[in-house]
């Protein structure tokens, strides 16, 4: 069991009240975790630490933010034994999972390293005589970060990384269900040597949530807000910065379609799918939800699948033998998949293997023949439930793929590249990949949705562009006419 503190103007502190909040293991309701519980005066602190440090990081040269940047890489990469306990005692994630969450994690802040000198403008020609007219990229101000619980590593260093290196300040607020693992990271950014108030850290008791996020991006030195997590939450996070029109980064659910064509490599198609459904349990904005296939190769492709997914170990995360699927975060998860099953078969859908759990360990699960009338079909199950749809052609595989609310990650597997290209561009979302798992992120790639997925994009220059203020400057450098 971890005590934690906050992080404040470069201060280990607690609540101001003294108030806690408790995280629970997931498998076993031991405890896990004893965090503070802020404030709403917590969190105006946190921000006035970071408009105070705003003042110096923002004028700080680019080489000196890259050498701490790589810094903080390399100490997060060393904190990766204590990322796979926490992450194994507050979420129930399998040591693979969290391993890689740590390396990929790493790569995004030596990524970040690299962009800080990349925050360039341009000279724009413009009508006026002598006029020397520049469109150029400056530091927003400082950052709200909101980061889930499901790739905890990855998606809270992913909202703190581009904005550090922009010349911004950060204030993270830490996931409820997992306090400890944000915690290592900020542990990580101070083992750098991050000047006082560059990163702050914050963590709320879940019923304080709402007042504690309203409080932060209320702020008028608040200048962006990111946030990853689920659409419900999402639309909350998007109409309070509407209020205060502060602009927002969003990644949100998604729903993820899986189309192979009739002329696939069934061998890689079923890999990728099974990558793509069941890494981490499938608690995954990207995983793989909805397997489209063309009934031309349908049932060949079904059994292979359903195979494989019955195969795949399950078990508690903390013993030593390696498993693949750990357990779900809660048992309000296992009652959510609990009811999808339920509805899709007594709708004439045929469960293939795995099947409704009454704990957290939750079996690979694979429902075949699941049609539109089914919640299944339309509602992201994010845990290890999966359905295929079967269709008759590439554009009833499109119009399928495209007949949801959301739109993340997709993959399209197919033989002729060309036209598995074409496919893949008609499909609706901000990611999508052509003979590869629907699970695939790299620190240096725009990363982001559209409908309900959200907005924005994290990664490389598109992350520049999202965290930094765009301004139009001139210099009138010959004597100017003026028409009075």
């Amino acid at each position: 069991m971890s005590n934690l503190s906050m992080l404040i103007g470069g201060q280990a502190v607690a609540a101001s009240n003294g108030a806690t909040f408790d995280r629970l293991n997931p498998l076993d309701g031991s405890l896990a975790t004893r965090a503070p519980a802020a404030t709403t005066d917590d969190a105006v602190r946190a921000v006035e630490a970071a408009a105070e440090a705003f003042k110096t990081w923002s004028k700080t040269g680019p080489n000196e933010r890259r050498a701490l940047l790589l810094k903080a890489a390399d100490a997060l990469d060393a904190r990766t034994p204590q990322f796979i306990e926490a992450m194994g005692a507050e979420t129930g994630a399998t040591a693979m999972w969290a391993g890689f969450n740590a390396h990929l994690s790493a790569d995004m802040l030596r990524e970040a390293a690299a962009l800080t000198t990349q925050v360039a403008g341009e000279v724009i020609p413009s009508d006026v005589p002598g006029s020397l007219a520049m469109g150029v990229r400056q530091p927003a101000g400082v950052v709200l970060g909101i980061a889930p619980w499901n790739a905890p590593i990855i998606l809270a260093t992913r909202a703190i990384a581009t904005p550090l290196a922009c010349g911004n300040t950060v204030i993270l607020k830490g996931s409820e269900l997992c306090p400890r693992t944000h915690q290592l990271i900020i542990e990580s950014l101070q083992a750098a040597g991050f000047p006082a108030g560059v990163v702050n850290y914050i963590t709320n008791a879940p019923a304080d949530a709402g007042a504690v996020v309203e409080a932060v991006i209320a702020h008028p030195a608040v200048r962006r807000v990111n946030f990853t997590g689920s659409t419900h939450v999402g639309r909350i996070i998007a109409q309070t910065a509407a209020k205060y029109l502060k602009p927002t980064v969003l990644e949100l659910g998604g729903k993820a379609p899986f189309v192979v064509l009739d002329d696939a490599d069934l061998d890689a198609a079923v890999n990728g799918a099974i990558f793509g459904s069941f890494a981490n349990s499938g608690q995954i904005c990207m995983s793989t939800e909805r397997i489209i296939v063309d009934s031309k190769i349908a049932d060949e492709f079904v059994k292979r699948f359903a195979g494989r997914a019955a195969s795949l170990p399950l078990g508690d995360p903390r013993k030593p033998e390696p498993v693949v699927l750990g357990s779900l975060v809660d048992h309000s998860a296992v009652d959510r998949c609990n009811a999808l099953i339920d509805d899709a078969l007594a709708k004439g859908a045929k469960l293939l293997c795995g099947g409704k759990a009454d704990n957290t360990l939750f079996a690979a699960t694979v429902i075949d023949h699941v049609t539109p009338e089914m919640r299944i079909f339309h509602e992201e199950t994010f845990g290890p439930v999966k359905c295929v749809v079967r269709v008759n052609g590439e554009e009833e595989a499109v119009a399928t793929a495209n007949d949801n609310a959301f739109g993340l990650s997709a993959a399209v597997f197919g033989g002729d590249i060309a036209r598995a290209w074409q496919v893949a561009s008609r499909i609706e979302s901000g990611i999508c990949h052509v003979n590869g798992p629907t699970v695939h992120d790299e620190a240096q790639m725009p990363f982001g949705g559209v409908k309900a997925s959200g907005w924005g994009r994290f990664g490389g220059k598109a992350g520049i562009a999202e965290f930094t203020d765009l301004r139009w400057i001139t210099v009138q450098t010959t004597q100017r006419q003026y028409p009075f």
